[in-house]
């Protein structure tokens, strides 16, 4: 399991390395497997003529739609408590608008708090950082070149990985 207690993905942290050449690319699978101490199966090899490259790129359709529960799931709830903080800190302070009507004060900052959570956690199962990862693999593609996708476990691995791609010289685009 990954690093990130976020998200559903095994893997959160990913690179992808641009190489001009398919004899380097390939040279770079089995530098990264043997340097960097990953697994085969975690580096994909994606042609300038793959046919569907998202496969490869976002193998974990199961884990995006974890990731979709669990963010908004887990932001939401963070959400509901830090509103229901929010009021029981105004009700011990004393503020008259909402020692009045405690009740209706609590129901609106509870309910606040969750929205702000849910929005929070959309924002994450979005995952915005993986679109300069897809960007570079389809501009490489575009221009006859070779992309090593590497799905790191964890943030040491993916470090790890994007020393070895980079003394190889590759371009390399990373994800959070």
């Amino acid at each position: 399991m990954s690093d990130n207690p976020v998200t559903g993905e095994v893997s959160n942290t990913k690179l992808a390395a641009v190489f001009a050449s398919e004899a380097a690319a390939r040279a770079a699978v089995d530098a990264v497997v043997s340097g960097a101490g990953l697994q085969p199966a975690q580096v994909k090899l994606v042609t300038p003529v793959e046919p569907n490259p998202n496969i490869k790129l976002q193998p974990e359709g199961q884990g995006i739609w974890r990731t979709i529960v669990i963010a908004h799931l887990r932001f939401g709830i963070a959400g509901l408590v830090a509103g229901v903080v929010a009021w029981a800190v105004l009700m011990w302070l004393g503020v008259t608008l909402i020692v009045s009507s405690a009740l209706i004060a609590g129901v609106v900052f509870a309910f606040l708090g969750a929205i702000a959570g849910l929005m929070l956690g959309g924002l994450v199962a979005l995952r915005p950082d993986q679109d300069r990862y897809v960007i570079a693999t389809q501009d490489a593609m575009a221009q006859r070149h070779f992309t090593l996708a590497v799905h790191a476990l964890s943030t040491e691995e993916a470090d790890r990985a994007a020393t070895v791609l980079s003394g190889l010289g590759a371009e390399v685009t990373r994800t959070l």
